[in-house]
């Protein structure tokens, strides 16, 4: 079976017919044997002006706003709880305003990662998955994906993103040039008509001042928390995540899909349903990328590859609870299940690193720790329970988190929008070492000088 890749334009949304300069591949894919007819994902976010972002699931979160009306005041966390909220981030009622600013009314997640740039633009970059605007407009703005920059180093108020300004790659996002208050989807999908319906972030990690996100490619929501997706793969960006382009070689193919065609496209590998989701983590020399299956339920796996081969699938090493082998099939689970959207840093005043997920059958956002990638892992601490605030999923750790505080961004399912949290960790640790040394050098972004 072939992989046929051609360019078409995307389908047109937003205010008075604009179109977004974009182009989407179209492939033939071979599903199970029966091969699937090629052509573009569509999306309709909204119905009537009462809207659902994300290929038109009538479940998903209930979007019924036009800026004004869908996203409720900050929730509250109990007073004597470690773990607080700090402020919105995203939504018309957050102090961002990102629906005026940027044209977001509702998004998720929040995958936030340094970007490596010495100096005056060292910048926070900040991607996001569903996205919606005005569901007054066609499709309901919808977008896959979403990136907004800050350079905000208090964050005990929140995280300020800042100002859009088009082509400018330290402003406050990739826009429009039309429509400089419209944040842009960044990175487009294959294109596989009813069987791609989104491309949703995962991780994203700077290596030598180059960007890399990590996504999935949904293929269908299935039943609640037990998505499925075509592939996981890496998008790169040399100009600060203002354009992306999507490395085919790194694309994992999900067990049951093939596609093929193309010179050094890799092949489904037994162990690639492991690796759908991610979190990155630099170590010495190496990126660490734990990896999940998709969907809510499953575990986290380890991978680790040169930082300078990160695109590079043949020098990706996996641990197997013993020592590092080279085929996906062989890695064990480090973090048992069940693990969700799940975000690994290095946190200095540990000197370990922080684990933080989503436990969805038990309601609860959970943090472990540990002196090593592969572990072992502490027990789970829970830090939030679904009696202290309903609806919340995906935990991403702010790279800037300094002292005894561990900032986080995250997602509240009825409001569909990402809020700051933080939580007291000389609360939750009362023995926290607040030094480390040794050889191994472990780094938010990965230098290549």
């Amino acid at each position: 079976m072939s992989l046929r890749l051609t360019s078409r334009p995307t389908s047109p949304f937003g205010p008075s017919g604009r179109t977004v300069s974009a182009v989407t591949a179209v492939v033939s894919v071979a599903v199970g044997g029966v091969v699937l007819a090629a052509g573009v994902a569509t999306a309709q976010p909204c119905s009537g002006g009462s809207g659902v972002p994300g290929g038109g699931l009538d479940t998903f979160a209930g979007i019924t706003h036009s800026g004004e009306s869908q996203q409720g005041v900050l929730p509250q966390m109990p007073s004597t709880s470690p773990t607080q909220t700090v402020e919105w981030l995203t939504g018309p009622m957050s102090p961002n305003d990102t629906f005026s600013r940027f044209g977001i009314t509702g998004t998720d997640l929040g995958i936030m990662w340094d970007n490596g740039v010495p100096g005056t633009n060292r910048q926070i970059l900040t991607a996001f998955g569903d996205t919606v605007g005005d569901c007054r407009e066609p499709d309901g703005e919808w977008r896959s994906n979403a990136l907004l920059r800050s350079d905000d180093t208090d964050l005990s108020d929140g995280m300020t993103f800042l100002d859009p300004d088009h082509g400018e790659p330290s402003a406050g996002a990739p826009v429009l040039e039309e429509r400089q208050n419209f944040a842009r989807q960044i990175i487009d999908g294959l294109g596989l008509a009813g069987t791609e319906i989104t491309i949703i972030p995962t991780a994203a990690i700077a290596v030598g001042g180059t960007q890399y996100i990590n996504f999935m490619s949904v293929r269908d929501w299935g039943d609640h928390g037990h998505w499925r997706t075509n592939f996981s793969a890496i998008a790169v960006s040399e100009d600060n995540g203002e354009t992306w382009r999507t490395e085919l070689g790194t694309i994992r193919l999900n067990g049951g899909i093939s596609l093929d065609g193309i010179d050094g496209f890799p092949q489904v590998s037994a162990g690639n349903e492991n690796f759908q989701m991610h979190s990155y983590v630099a170590h010495a020399e190496y990126v660490y990328g734990f990896g999940t299956p998709p969907g809510r339920f499953g575990s986290a796996h380890l991978s680790r590859v040169p930082a300078e081969r990160l695109l590079d699938l043949g020098a990706y090493e996996y641990w197997d609870g013993e020592g590092w082998a080279v085929e996906p099939g062989a890695a064990a689970a480090v973090i048992p299940a069940p693990v969700s959207e799940l975000s690994v840093h290095w946190n200095d005043y540990l000197g370990k690193f922080v684990a933080l997920y989503a436990d969805e059958p038990a309601g609860t956002i959970v943090l472990r720790t540990a002196d090593r990638p592969e572990g072992p892992w502490t027990e789970g601490t829970v830090l939030i329970t679904s009696d202290d605030i309903t609806g919340l999923y995906a935990p991403y750790v702010h790279p800037w988190s300094s002292g005894n505080t561990l900032y986080f961004a995250i997602s509240r399912w009825s409001d569909y929008n990402v809020l700051m949290m933080e939580t007291d960790l000389d609360e939750i640790f009362p023995e926290a070492v607040a030094e480390y040394g040794g050889d191994d050098a472990v780094l938010s972004t990965v230098s290549l000088d």
